[in-house]
């Protein structure tokens, strides 16, 4: 997850991959990103659930097989519960696990407002989910991709599929507001 400063004071940087919003580039239909777009919304809606309760606002979907059928949900609860695992991926995991009754979810897509960290991306490898789609890169902690790439080492077992910057700007600015206002 990302932390509110790093080392020097300076904010996190949560930025898209493809830079500052384009009204240009927005409008161009996006064949990789686009269909994950009303996924992303319902993580979004699922961060902001995380901030009303003072938790670092990121936000989960798990999706079935089918690419829509949202299976379970999960927001970070760190602050809620106690409990430093109570990331959005991993309680999205824990409760689609359970609604289908298996620890393997192949086939299924997480959605996340924020690229996962080392301990949300070994959770997404050991739980065998096909795709993984992010909002903001997390320069500072990411395990999918920017700091590390966890979820697509060549010497694991498994190794799902990336989509980051889907609704990047949005999921960025969630996050900034949220520790400006702090």
């Amino acid at each position: 997850m990302p932390t509110e400063q790093d080392r020097e004071g300076e904010p996190a940087d949560h930025s898209a991959p493809h830079g500052p919003p384009d009204p240009v580039r927005d409008l161009v239909p996006d064949p990789v990103r686009d269909p994950w777009r009303a996924a992303m919304r319902l993580a979004l809606a699922e961060a902001g659930r995380a901030a009303r309760g003072g938790d670092v606002p990121v936000g989960a979907v798990v999706l079935a097989p089918d690419g829509r059928t949202v299976l379970a949900a999960g927001h970070n609860e760190r602050e809620a519960t106690g409990d430093p695992t109570a990331h959005a991926e991993v309680l999205a995991i824990r409760r689609a696990a359970a609604e289908t009754g298996e620890w393997r979810l192949a086939g299924c897509t997480l959605v996340v407002t924020l690229e996962p960290c080392t301990m949300c991306a070994g959770a997404l490898v050991q739980s065998r989910v096909d795709r993984v789609v992010y909002g903001a890169r997390d320069d500072k902690a990411g395990a999918a991709g920017s700091l590390w790439d966890v979820v697509r080492d060549r010497r694991l077992n498994h190794r799902p599929e990336v989509i980051e910057g889907v609704l990047a700007d949005d999921c960025a600015r969630l996050l900034t507001d949220f520790f400006r206002d702090r």
